[in-house]
């Protein structure tokens, strides 16, 4: 299974771990809680863990030999740092370990439909992240962009060589819903990744972002979906 390759519901049903990114990004979190949470992804084989950049050779360390990938996040949660910070942020984080990288678009380029702008910020982090073998997602923050913007964001990525489109921090409000989902997915095409995260804490909710086109779930709540509870957590 390839990390863009396009899943289906009808196989998600079946090993809903495989789109899990188990993730912990409280500016609080401790070193307890990072361990933990890779020991759960690692019992759940889950796809990855998402950690704030402090926090990826800890859990690269922990998840040595279960198969669960590493990510972490750039220019979180805002997207306001400039081009060469984040630059600089992923270039850190892949020599820490990271093997996959989340970074926030710059919000203002997109509300202002400057591509442009958009481009050059995210082909200067994807030059970083592939050059260390990682793969890069970019998050456009769907909840504060109107379909056109986000139609241009996801357009902007794809051009930039993105891996992955990405819904939402978790940090600015709203969450993923289907219709940008599917929005994404039809925007992208086929063979880049559309990650959905913020507000999927169960099963039904999982499949719902699955069915819209999701390959990646980005969650707090990974083990509630994949044992058919409910989460409890704000992401």
């Amino acid at each position: 299974m390839t990390p863009n390759s396009p899943f289906t519901a009808n196989n998600a049903a079946d090993d809903l771990a495989a789109y899990i990114d188990h993730t912990l990004l409280a500016p609080q979190a401790s070193r307890e809680e990072i361990l933990k949470l890779c020991k759960e992804a690692a019992e759940h084989h889950f796809k990855s863990v998402c950690v704030n950049p402090v926090w990826v050779e800890t859990a690269k360390k922990a998840l040595l030999g279960s198969g669960v990938l590493t990510c972490t996040v750039v220019g979180f949660p805002l997207g306001t740092h400039n081009t060469d910070v984040k630059v600089f942020e992923a270039r850190g984080a892949t020599m820490d370990g990271a093997d996959e990288i989340d970074m926030v678009i710059n919000i203002a380029s997109a509300r202002a439909l400057d591509k442009e702008a958009l481009v050059s910020d995210i082909s200067a982090v994807a030059e970083v992240v592939h050059g260390e073998d990682s793969l890069l997602k970019v998050i456009i923050e769907t909840s504060l962009l109107s379909d056109a913007e986000k139609v241009l964001a996801c357009q902007a990525a794809v051009e930039a060589g993105a891996d992955y489109v990405k819904t939402s921090t978790g940090f600015n409000g709203g969450g993923a819903n289907a219709s940008d989902v599917s929005l994404m997915r039809q925007t992208v095409g086929p063979d880049i990744g559309v990650k959905a995260s913020g507000g999927v804490r169960t099963r039904e909710k999982a499949l719902e972002m699955i069915a819209a086109g999701a390959t990646r779930i980005g969650t707090s709540s990974g083990i509630a979906i994949v044992t058919g509870g409910a989460g409890t957590s704000s992401y």
